[in-house]
This record gives C-alpha cells, structure tokens and sequence, in this order.
C-alpha cells in the first residue's frame, strides 16, 4: 500500500511546485498516474523513493511511516525513465546491485528466477552498450525486482520502445505485477497505457492529483 499524507515539495529558487497531494494506492493494485510533460509526476515517484525530501507531509509504505527513512530501506523498487544502468557494469552484476547495496548473501535464487522470468540469461555478460531497448528494460526490471520490493515505482517504463516491443512489455508487466503481489505506480503520458493496465487512474495537473 502507497499513501501520502498531504505532502509537498517546492523546487529551491523556482515557481514549481507540488501542493498537498494525499492519495492511497491500495496493495497488490497497479495504479498509473498520467500528466503532461513537466506536471511534476517524475518529482512525486522521486519523493516516494526518498530521492527528493518532503517540504511537508507524510509518506506511508505497507503502513509504515518512511517519511525519514533512507532510500534503500524503504522496499521500492525503480525504475527510472533512462533506466539508470551502470555503463560499465556487466548485466548480471547490475541485476545483484540492489542485494550489495543491503548487504543481502541470500538473494541469489530468486536472481536466477528473475533471469529465467524475463528471458535474459544470454545477456549476463553483456554491458549495456551492447543491449537493444526492450533488453535493458528488461535488465532494469530484473535489478528493480532483486531486493523482493512490496512497491514497484515506474517512469514511463514503455515510452522509448517501439510498438510491437511496447505490446509485450505491456504483457510482462502486467504479469510480473500479478506473479509478485506488487503495489505499483506507473507514470505515462499515454491513455491507452493508463486503460490497459490500470486498476486505479489517477491524473497530475498544476501540481495536485486526482482520479482519472
């Protein structure tokens, strides 16, 4: 479960800002959040993951208050508009970043399930120059997925795929969502990603949200 308790977030020396956003994702639902370019979407999933710090408010994950909490504690896992692969990491040891990061030695089963899940064994040993795009999504998935986060947060995870690749990706996300009880909140531009895959529509506008 994902709840915002009126928070609010002013850019230091600019006009934007968000106003006392309150939501509530339930757990185990995918929830896309749609907005124009610049609405502050990208800001609100940086909060969520303690990138950005709150001018005000509360954040609650699976009923715990992790307003103050670093960002690796707080069981999200990421995936950011441009992926954010190292790029000059190989892709195995990008998948077990998030278990070095915790100091995790017991996550190596579930590693080579997310391998097998997302059909990317051949690419271990690949840096990600040598990836397309539907593979480094997919790598980043892997890697998001490799703490066994309860909250996955997505920016515009379809947006630089081609379309029968974005039909796919539609299908695993999806999928992983359901196979792994995850409360998700997926960020678009796109209606038609929010009527596919949304349980919950949510919309950003001037800073503030509200249903669909």
């Amino acid at each position: 479960m994902i709840t915002l308790e009126a928070i609010s977030w002013t850019a230091p020396g600019a006009a934007f800002q968000l106003q006392e956003v309150s939501l509530e994702i339930p757990a185990h639902t995918y929830a896309v959040l749609m907005g124009t370019t610049g609405c502050g979407k990208t800001t609100l999933l940086e909060l969520i993951c303690g990138l950005r710090q709150l001018t005000a408010g509360k954040i609650w994950l699976e009923g715990q208050d992790v307003t103050r909490w670093e960002p690796w504690r707080r069981g999200i896992g990421y995936l950011p508009q441009d992926l954010a692969l190292f790029p000059e990491t190989r892709v195995g040891d990008q998948i077990r970043f998030p278990l070095k990061v915790r100091g995790q030695t017991d996550g190596e089963d579930l590693v080579q399930e997310l391998v097998a899940e997302l059909g990317i064994g051949h690419l271990l040993d690949r840096f990600p120059e040598a990836l397309s795009g539907g593979e480094k999504q997919r790598v980043a998935l892997a890697r998001a997925l490799a703490a066994r986060p309860h909250v996955l947060l997505l920016d515009e995870p379809l947006s630089a795929l081609d379309e029968t690749t974005r039909r796919s990706a539609t299908e695993l996300l999806r999928t992983l969502q359901e196979r792994h009880r995850l409360t998700v909140l997926h960020v678009t531009h796109s209606s038609a990603e929010a009527f596919t895959l949304g349980q919950l529509r949510l919309r950003m506008d001037q800073g503030r949200v509200g249903p669909a």
